[in-house]
């Protein structure tokens, strides 16, 4: 049954079609239909413009504003896609600078501490010091000299080191001092006094004592040995002062909060102040990028470790404390300025991309976005267009009417 209705259907198409093709039209209408049928097409032409804002809608309308146009817009999108990581370094680096100003100050507050600790009363301190184990012949084997004579067991070029709180000097013996002589070369080490004493006949020993503000000084080297003085020597604090032991314990305090600092000035999984680092992309094809290295701002990264015993009883610790505290000071100061050109550099390159991006749409959109004011003009011209050729088929028709009055 449905075969049938689609055959009669068929069959009465062609008929219209052959009826359609045997009706004659008269010139004049024939001209003014074409006029409207013309009219019909860039109205529908023009109302498609301004339904989509654009007059290249494929590449059937424009082959080469279309393709160059998609080419524009591609790239303004890989553009795009890239500022997300672009931001994402900006604010991370923000967040590093913010960490490194408070880091700072958590530093300025250390420094302030120790020269509190420094400025304050000291304990009941017993310097460090030591008396030589081995007395030396003076005056060669048959003796007869003094403390001014050289030594006879002193052999040539002995090394002798002193580390006096971390600090160390060396001592160079030629094998021809006196007792006198060593005793001064080694009084002139800052914090050490050494003196000599005659034990009997031609013997002498020698014995150093550091300042009160020296906590530890160590001998070392084969002048030590020979000497008998080789070994560490620690003061010993009868009482220490409440007040530096407070301030030492807050010092620490101080350097843990460094610590915890450090890890909490990360921004979406990177931290640059905890060693990490960030390569920035800013092209679409990768050629153009900056890796921005990270570094270590902990206390230990700083140089700074927490004070240990009763150190802050000794204004010598106390003073080398406030050294590392001032270097560490510089580096923040370093990477806070290294942070800062980073920063400048990736602004830059965002605030470019930016205005690429926009350079970018706006000559896709030149070459193919309508003018809504003159598709509008054409639509209403066409409009006007389309009633006066109405109205002429209409006065063609009317001139064919006439021969039926001959009729």
């Amino acid at each position: 049954m449905s075969n049938s209705i689609r055959t009669i259907g068929y069959l009465n198409s062609k008929n219209r079609t052959k009826i359609m093709q045997g009706i004659t039209l008269s010139k004049a209408v024939r001209q003014n239909l074409q006029s409207l049928q013309s009219t019909a097409t860039m109205m529908a032409e023009t109302q498609n413009h301004l339904a989509t804002g654009k007059k290249v809608n494929s590449a059937l309308d424009s082959p080469t504003n279309y393709f160059t146009a998609s080419a524009l817009e591609s790239r303004a999108g890989d553009l795009s896609d890239l500022m997300d990581g672009v931001g994402n370094a900006v604010q991370t680096l923000e967040a590093a600078d913010n960490g490194i100003q408070a880091i700072q100050t958590l530093v300025e507050s250390a420094q302030a501490t120790a020269r509190r600790a420094l400025q304050s009363e000291k304990g009941t301190i017993t310097a460090a010091s030591v008396e030589s184990t081995k007395t030396q012949q003076v005056g060669g084997f048959f003796g007869g000299g003094d403390a001014d004579t050289d030594v006879a067991d002193m052999g040539a070029k002995e090394d002798l080191t002193f580390n006096v709180d971390g600090k160390e000097t060396k001592i160079n013996l030629t094998g021809k001092e006196s007792m006198n002589e060593i005793a001064e070369k080694i009084s002139e080490i800052d914090g050490l006094t050494a003196s000599t004493k005659h034990t009997g006949r031609d013997r002498y020993n020698i014995s150093i004592t550091a300042s009160e503000d020296t906590k530890t000084f160590e001998a070392s080297g084969k002048g030590a040995e020979t000497l008998g003085i080789k070994g560490e020597n620690t003061a010993i604090t009868a009482a220490d002062s409440e007040t530096r032991a407070g301030l030492e314990s807050e010092f620490n305090d101080l350097l843990i909060q460094i610590d915890q600092l450090t890890k909490d000035a990360g921004f979406n999984g990177n931290n640059f102040l905890n060693g990490d680092e960030l390569k920035v992309i800013f092209n679409e094809t990768g050629s153009s990028s900056l890796t921005i290295e990270g570094t270590d701002t902990t206390a230990e990264g700083l140089g700074l470790s927490a004070t240990s015993g009763n150190d802050f009883q000794f204004n010598d610790k106390i003073e080398s404390v406030l050294k590392t505290l001032d270097s560490a000071s510089r580096t923040l100061d370093s990477t806070a300025s290294t942070f800062g050109s980073n920063l400048s550099i990736v602004e830059a390159r965002k605030d470019f991309t930016d205005n690429m991006v926009n350079t970018l749409e706006s000559g896709a959109a030149n070459l193919t976005l309508a003018d809504t004011n003159e598709e509008g003009a054409n639509l209403l011209a066409l409009q006007v267009r389309q009633q006066l050729s109405t109205s002429s088929l209409g006065m063609a028709a009317q001139a064919d009417q006439t021969v039926l009055q001959l009729l």
